[in-house]
């Protein structure tokens, strides 16, 4: 059966999974790279751009597993990019380029409608604007029985959390601390949510915590 599972997603030792002021400069808000520092230097990162070269250690094998058994993804409008309100640009087709790193069916929220945007790669973006409940049947259908990955942003995971969706989830804990920003624990009790911690794995440069909805 699929599965909503969300992988590799980088928060600080303060819980924040973004930093403040977001925009095209800053993607993850100012200070907000530094949480993704554990992923840049893994093989599987730098494979997605050409490279063959890369670390193969803990924090290498664990992004690989996070690809694997996908079948379609799930974002946040803001993932997908800076623009905020009605489209005023189309030729915006993500941060990416023209070979985005998903290869599968995207499922963007998003409350503006747009039309399918088709990628190299097999990558092709749909823009869901009936809410949360609607996108996960449209990508557990596009899965094909393969999961689904719910790729952020902050507000999106919480969404999903607090409706009880998520299956599993992975978090990397980077050492840092960002202090302001988008926290991903606001106003959630993962306990009383029904998740547990399942286990939990040092890395190269990140703690990496596995949980589960009982």
């Amino acid at each position: 059966m699929s599965k909503l599972r969300v992988q590799s997603f980088a928060v600080s030792l303060d819980g924040y999974g973004a930093g403040p002021d977001q925009d095209l400069q800053n993607p993850l808000g100012v200070g907000g790279m530094e949480l993704m520092e554990w992923f840049f230097p893994t093989r599987v990162w730098q494979n997605m751009y050409g490279d063959t070269d890369g670390e193969t250690g803990i924090d290498n094998g664990i992004a690989e597993l996070g690809f694997s058994g996908i079948g379609a993804w799930i974002l946040g409008r803001n993932m997908f990019g800076p623009i905020r309100g009605p489209w005023p640009d189309l030729s915006w087709q993500g941060w990416w380029g023209d070979e985005p790193p998903y290869h599968t069916p995207v499922y963007v929220l998003t409350h503006h409608a747009r039309a399918p945007i088709q990628m190299k790669g097999g990558t092709e973006f749909h823009f869901v604007t009936e809410g949360i409940h609607a996108a996960l049947e449209q990508a557990k259908a596009a899965a094909g029985g393969l999961d689904v990955r719910l790729g952020g942003g902050v507000a999106t995971l919480r969404q999903y959390l607090q409706a009880g969706l998520v299956d599993e989830m992975h978090l990397a804990l980077r050492p840092v601390l960002l202090g302001n920003g988008e926290n991903l624990w606001e106003g959630l009790d993962l306990r009383q949510l029904g998740y547990h911690c399942e286990r939990y794995v040092a890395g190269e440069r990140a703690m990496h915590v596995f949980f589960k909805r009982e």
